[in-house]
């Protein structure tokens, strides 16, 4: 009876916190590709409708020999950059100023509700018509596309923090910078990244898209051309890339929320 009072008490607090378990989504990944392969070897899965994975990689190799991988990724990844990094700038102070004060919540936030869930695809042609056919399009396009998720993930993100921590900041003598600065930035954060995500995922999007109106060069343009010629295993290719674009983008977001986030 003893030893059962002084038996130590297991610990059930631990919120709920995902764990990581390593290497699953690699094990994941090959055992779709190796399914994919031996479909496509056996016959089971038309080389003319997906072809192996084998293929697109010999497709992605050539690729790479010929130098034209440098050339479509290097306009893509500037595009994209350039275009997300003003979009999501210009989302956070926006949003900022409608979770802050009340004549740009009042002012702003029925445009935003008007205009968010236009398809940004729809818009091209008049982004076309206003910037030429040239770079200033595509990244227009880019940027208009993420800024409205940036502006509702920033201001949401606001308006979730508790209230009783502004209160304990102002009861404390804390100034209205002090307490934007060290209360509610920090307590929106979480939401800020989350939106990056967001708006990362649709300006590659969006980057496809744009690049298969009038351009040279690009990925867009790559899988156009892929798709034009039936080259099915250079589309596949093209469509992998934009996936490690993709998974580079979560990964830097994502040691971004380690850094910003360690208070948690």
């Amino acid at each position: 009876m003893v030893d059962r009072i002084n038996a130590p008490v297991k610990f059930r607090g631990g919120g709920f916190a995902p764990k990581k378990i390593r290497f699953t989504g690699l094990i994941v990944f090959a055992v779709l590709i190796a399914f994919w392969e031996f479909g496509s070897r056996t016959g089971f899965i038309s080389a003319l409708v997906l072809p192996a994975p084998s293929e697109a990689f010999a497709a992605f190799m050539e690729l790479a020999r010929s130098g034209m991988l440098v050339k479509h990724l290097s306009a893509s990844l500037q595009r994209v950059l350039i275009g997300w990094s003003l979009g999501a700038s210009l989302g956070v102070l926006a949003g900022i100023s409608i979770g802050l004060f009340s004549l740009a919540r009042s002012g702003l936030l029925p445009l935003v509700s008007a205009l968010f869930p236009v398809p940004k695809i729809a818009l091209l042609p008049l982004f076309v018509i206003w910037f030429g056919i040239g770079e200033g399009s595509k990244v227009a396009t880019i940027l208009f596309g993420t800024f409205f998720p940036t502006i509702i993930a920033t201001y949401s993100g606001i308006d979730n923090i508790d209230r009783s921590l502004i209160r304990m900041g102002q009861s404390f003598g804390m100034s209205w910078i002090s307490i934007v600065r060290k209360i509610i930035i920090p307590g929106a954060m979480p939401a800020i990244l989350s939106g990056f995500r967001i708006s990362a995922s649709i300006a590659i999007i969006l980057l496809v898209a744009a690049e298969m109106i009038g351009a040279e060069y690009g990925i867009g343009a790559y899988i156009l051309l892929a798709g034009s010629l039936m080259q099915t295993d250079q589309l596949i290719a093209g469509v992998a890339i934009l996936s490690l674009m993709g998974l580079a983008f979560a990964w830097v977001i994502g040691r971004a929320e380690k850094i910003l986030l360690a208070w948690r």
